[in-house]
């Protein structure tokens, strides 16, 4: 019995193969148009929060442990908007007394790491944060001193993911992917308001792409142009930690003294 020739395999493989190569170019085209609607969204959020020129606010910090004991901390912000490049920002603590005196301070930037200095009175002196500790938890608190930064528009790469509404409000969902290596998460999944222009939910993920934290921002109001939050909680998914940072007056277009922002100045 004579045998029938085997079909070519490359025969059978080529109708597949050539709908993938087809559907690459429609998937490259989707992956960029997300890409540009996500970067536009944070563009805009950017612009719409431009102009303050300083800011000045007392706050509250409550941190919850995993059992629900709460600590509270009273602390004072100035911001300094950057024209040229990042913000600057100095926190400092007013009570209780074992963190009394402590102060941080930040100069973010747009495309190197961010400079960040902490003061601590009890052994009278300054620590620099090296880019290698920014992921580290500020104060015992659940937010990491990289969360404490400006959030420049250049730090992050972005892609729309859709529209969805948090707590009624309508709002973009997109994906930002930290540039520097020295991040200690390896994405952020942020719910931007429509109308705020500004974060209602943050969804931090690790390193090993697991998610970590959960931030939620309320209690918008405007002030000016502005809408600025006054309140951020911050939760540990994973450590079942809690943090939460209350806005109890806010001030923007404040005299602020320029010399203040200035590591060689944290000691005085």
């Amino acid at each position: 019995m004579k045998r029938r020739p085997r079909r070519p395999i490359e025969t059978t493989l080529a109708p597949a193969a050539l709908g993938v190569m087809l559907m690459l170019p429609a998937a490259a085209a989707r992956g960029n148009d997300a890409a540009a609607k996500g970067l536009e969204i944070a563009r805009s959020s950017e612009k719409a929060n431009e102009g303050f020129g300083t800011e000045r606010a007392t706050m509250t910090l409550e941190l919850i442990n995993a059992h629900g004991d709460v600590t509270r901390r009273k602390m004072r912000l100035e911001i300094l908007e950057g024209t040229t490049d990042g913000d600057r920002s100095l926190s400092v603590f007013d009570w209780p007394a074992d963190v009394k005196g402590t102060k941080l301070l930040t100069f973010t930037h747009k495309k190197a790491d961010d400079d960040q200095w902490l003061y601590l009175p009890a052994v009278k002196r300054v620590k620099r944060i090296s880019s290698n500790n920014k992921s580290g938890s500020f104060m015992g608190s659940e937010f990491a001193y990289e969360d404490l930064a400006g959030q420049e528009l250049e730090k992050f790469t972005y892609r729309y993911l859709d529209d969805q509404k948090v707590d009624g409000r309508d709002c973009w969902r997109i994906q930002r992917t930290p540039v520097h290596s020295g991040s200690g998460y390896k994405r952020q999944v942020t719910w931007t308001d429509k109308e705020y222009l500004g974060p209602v939910k943050i969804e931090f993920y690790d390193r090993k792409d697991e998610l970590l934290k959960v931030s939620t921002f309320a209690g918008y109001k405007r002030q000016g142009k502005f809408w600025r939050w006054t309140k951020i909680t911050m939760d540990n998914v994973q450590t079942k930690k809690k943090s939460i940072l209350t806005w109890e007056a806010r001030e923007l277009g404040a005299k602020l003294d320029a010399s203040r922002f200035d590591s060689a100045a944290l000691e005085e």
